[in-house]
């Protein structure tokens, strides 16, 4: 008789898979109520090592071309769609639905549009702007860098796809708290990541309680923005707090679950979350 050995999900940080510092774990529960596996909890100090990991890949991430960061999306998309039985599975033992495949085929889906996204937003949000001395003047959308990203608990994978890809493809980095109630579908997800060609400490995955990370993700003076999916209205009011300290940007994308696979959560409007519009002044030669 073989042994059954139970898969513990670790936090995924500056590309690699790691316990929580505290070695402390949460069992992850179906709809149901059954118990599924261990997880890694995380704490101040995984979120810490996170940002850490995040601000030393931000640079790099930033510099390259919009092609490649297109390129590289496309990547986890193909590799995403290779894997979509493991990740259905994942969604269905978790939340119970009955349309997993179909959430990853739409996250598959939603990775490919924003890939496209990546050489076309500095046309759409920057301008030549007319101004009345000899000088051309330039407004160009640039990343804005350290990001957090929370996380709703359905649909799972679809939105949290769906809240990080629009970040890292205009070139900015993340650290993001899975759905504190369905994490596993999110935690296998960064199993790809890791195997794809985007580079360590982009993206890092976190999963734990959002009330006890909250306040971090407010208070930290190297995250620049929060872009907030997660519904809880207390949680919200938490990382607003956050914009006084640091003049970090807070975005409110709450969608309803069912909404997460429409239109609404395609607005390419969702860029300028995490970007910043820098204006240049160049004089007219003669």
């Amino acid at each position: 008789m073989s042994l059954d050995v139970k898969k513990t999900y670790k936090l995924f940080i500056g590309g690699q898979f790691v316990r929580s510092e505290s070695g402390k774990v949460l069992t992850a529960k179906s709809a149901a109520g059954e118990s599924l596996d261990n997880f890694a909890w995380a704490s101040r100090k995984d979120f810490r090592d996170a940002v850490v990991a995040t601000r030393a890949a931000f640079d790099g991430w930033a510099k390259k071309t919009a092609y490649l960061r297109g390129q590289i999306l496309y990547r986890v998309a193909e590799m995403l769609q290779q894997r979509s039985d493991e990740l259905a599975h994942e969604i269905a033992r978790s939340t119970g639905s009955r349309s997993a495949k179909t959430e990853v085929q739409q996250a598959v889906d939603r990775l490919v549009y924003w890939a496209g996204w990546s050489d076309k937003f500095t046309q759409i949000f920057g301008s030549v702007n007319p101004v009345a001395s000899s000088h051309f003047n330039f407004s160009i959308p640039e990343p804005t860098g350290v990001v957090g990203v929370i996380a709703p608990d359905e649909p799972s994978l679809l939105a949290l796809v769906s809240l990080i890809a629009p970040v890292i493809v205009s070139g900015n980095s993340v650290v993001a708290l899975a759905s504190e109630n369905f994490p596993l579908p999110a935690l296998t997800f960064a199993e790809i990541l890791a195997t794809g060609d985007l580079p360590g400490g982009v993206v890092n995955i976190l999963a734990g309680k959002r009330a006890e990370l909250a306040p971090h993700f407010a208070s930290h003076m190297e995250v620049n923005a929060m872009v907030d999916g997660g519904g809880a209205p207390e949680i919200g009011t938490v990382l607003q707090s956050g914009t006084a300290l640091n003049l970090k940007r807070y975005a409110n994308r709450l969608l309803a679950a069912k909404d997460w696979s429409l239109a609404a959560a395609e607005d390419p409007c969702w860029l300028l979350d995490a970007l910043e519009i820098k204006t240049v002044w160049h004089p007219i030669g003669v």
